[in-house]
């Protein structure tokens, strides 16, 4: 017998989503990328420090520091949402509120990289 699920777990049909491992390397993925990521971001705030708002608006203006910047955001917002999914997950043990901070967190993620894409565009293209 190869099933390892307890008799209870047979009789309601529980048992894994499937998902873990696909979760678990999301979140390394993006996290290794954003070691790099977030080194460009400091290193450009570093280097636009004590600079006025045209200094700023043009070294956005650059395709590639604009494309970058794009990147730092989506993959930012992504691990962010990954890592906080995980702990709901983890420490909201009924189902309601469970499922309430689930969806907020995924509205909130995509508000917060929605809103953030916009800015880096409309900055990037001189609006």
């Amino acid at each position: 017998m190869t099933d390892m699920r307890t008799p209870l777990g047979r009789v309601r049909g529980l048992g894994s989503a499937r998902d873990g491992t696909t979760h678990f390397w999301r979140q390394r993925v993006t996290a290794v990328a954003n070691v790099f990521l977030i080194t460009f971001f400091v290193v450009l705030v570093i280097s636009l420090q004590g600079g006025d708002y045209e200094s700023v608006t043009a070294a956005l203006a650059n395709p590639l520091v604009a494309i970058v910047m794009l990147m730092v955001v989506v993959s930012g917002v992504y691990h962010m949402k990954l890592g906080m999914q995980i702990v709901i997950e983890d420490y909201v043990h009924d189902e309601l509120p469970k499922f309430l901070t689930l969806m907020a967190n995924t509205f909130f993620s995509a508000f917060i990289g929605l809103a953030s894409i916009f800015a880096v565009l409309k900055i990037s293209f001189g609006g």
